[in-house]
């Protein structure tokens, strides 16, 4: 066994961990970022979610990401929403299986930076199809790209196909972290960004698992009483058009009708550069059954699921006879796990509430996604939100551990705020804050996350172009109007 000293070690290579590698790095911090797969990038490569939806906040990092990216041909573009089934004719029945996202030349990265104040209808389509659109891009690509923006900052090791698998605490100092390939590595700093917030679970950090019940937050779309319900998964698969129209078989032991639900679910057709489609059933299985029935069991039946449902999409909507299965994402995308009870939890106050309503003075990101909770709706009346909302510093931090920061969809929000804030542009801006925060404290010789001040970080941060306001400002608009430079 052998053991090597770095000034932040990253664990987790999603949104999350990228960002925060990525942000300390630039800064001049020694960082080891550890992933598990051979993929980095997490739910928005591996697992096939392969598009920033729109929102405010993807400032930053995800801007220099989409800068590298667009110079690839066929690497991304940005999408305009067309067809949707709300917003077909009743009278007629649904033409499209759910809503068609297509490229749309005409549109730019400043136009995907944005989602509230949607009406709350969701067959209205004059403001969607207006303000509502998003990046898609070709996972692998995205995955190499993050790699070399690492790889060029000269002050970061990436473990891939490496796994966490103990550590050492002393006191409220995390010490070391031990891994699979027989290496324990320690650091002034750590950054959970694993898929369950595994380093933080087992350095002791309280965490909450499910729906809480509304009592806790006073949450009124929260449940009455505590539940297991977790944000549904999805397994997404790519079709590709061929010149061969027609029906794919569908294997003898898969029945062709919808065998887990009263009908087959609705999905989310998004077009990839080269003109196939992303195909994301909204969801393919509920977020507990995963639990449930354990990851490899899941995914095999998720697999079953996705072949019913496209031959099913195939038979019903003649246009995909046109196309034809190329591709299974080699990972589940899970929308839900642990999450952090940190050292201030955001709600659905926040959400609510907004900037204008927000008192907190140390926000490190804003978002505006609705609470979206794929299948564990406790029935919030109108899901839309008004304003943009801050995320604060101190849903990063931990109560038990000074030297540790968690950057994923297990930072410390409710349920109801995870529901909003878990896409990968508000991921990866957590994640930049992380790393800048380690990188700071480090250059200030602090051994706590928390004994920073915030004011400087969030002067770095304005630095490298987060946004952390609104109204967007002048300065920020030209700035990410020049995609080119």
């Amino acid at each position: 066994m052998s053991s090597s000293h770095f000034d932040l070690v990253v664990i987790g290579a999603g949104s999350g961990g990228f960002g925060a590698a990525l942000a300390a790095a630039r800064l001049g911090a020694e960082v080891l970022l550890v992933e598990k797969s051979d993929w980095l990038g997490g739910n928005a490569s591996r697992c096939g979610v392969n598009t920033w939806e729109m929102g405010v906040g993807g400032t930053g990092i995800p801007f220099d990401l989409y800068k590298r990216l667009k110079k690839i041909p066929q690497a991304l573009g940005v999408y305009s929403l067309r067809r949707h089934i709300c917003w077909d004719d009743p009278t007629d029945g649904p033409v499209f299986p759910g809503a068609e996202i297509l490229i749309d030349p005409t549109k730019r990265y400043l136009d995907t930076l944005r989602q509230f104040g949607a009406p709350e209808n969701y067959s209205e389509k004059v403001f969607r199809q207006t303000h509502w659109h998003g990046v898609p891009f070709e996972p692998e690509t995205y995955s190499a790209e993050m790699e070399a923006m690492l790889a060029e900052t000269g002050h970061c090791t990436v473990w891939k196909n490496t796994a966490f698998t103990s550590l050492e605490v002393e006191g409220s100092q995390l010490r070391s972290i031990t891994l699979d390939n027989g290496q324990t590595v320690t650091a002034d700093f750590y950054v959970d960004s694993t898929a369950d917030i595994l380093v933080a679970q087992q350095a002791g950090c309280a965490t909450s698992l499910g729906q809480e019940p509304r009592s806790l937050h006073d949450e009124p779309s929260a449940p009455r009483e505590p539940t297991d319900q977790l944000n549904g998964a999805t397994l997404i698969y790519r079709v590709s058009p061929t010149d061969q129209p027609g029906i794919e078989p569908l294997p003898d032991e898969i029945p062709a009708e919808c065998w887990w639900a009263d009908r087959f679910p609705v999905a989310s057709c998004n077009q990839y550069p080269d003109g196939g489609f992303n195909i994301n059933s909204l969801p393919t299985i509920a977020g507990r059954e995963v639990a449930e029935l354990g990851y490899q069991a899941a995914y095999a039946e998720c697999e079953r699921r996705i072949r019913a449902h496209w031959h099913h999409t195939q038979t019903v909507f003649a246009e995909f006879q046109n196309y034809r299965m190329t591709w299974i994402a080699p990972g589940l995308g899970v929308r839900a796990g642990p999450r952090l009870v940190g050292q201030y939890v955001l709600t659905e106050h926040d959400l609510d509430d907004g900037l204008t309503g927000q008192t907190h003075d140390d926000f490190i990101t804003i978002s505006d996604h609705s609470k979206d909770t794929h299948g564990a709706d406790t029935g919030a009346q109108d899901p839309n939100l008004k304003q943009p909302y801050g995320v604060p510093y101190r849903c990063l931090l931990p109560r038990e551990i000074d030297n540790l920061a968690i950057a994923c969809r297990g930072a410390s929000f409710s349920t109801v705020g995870a529901s909003s804030c878990r896409l990968s542009r508000a991921m990866m801006q957590l994640g930049q804050a992380a790393g800048t925060a380690a990188a700071l404290a480090k250059q200030k010789q602090l051994t706590s996350f928390a004994a920073l001040r915030v004011s400087d970080l969030q002067a770095s941060l304005t630095a490298q172009h987060v946004e952390l306001t609104w109204p967007r400002s002048a300065e920020l608009i030209a700035y990410l109007q020049d995609e080119d430079g």
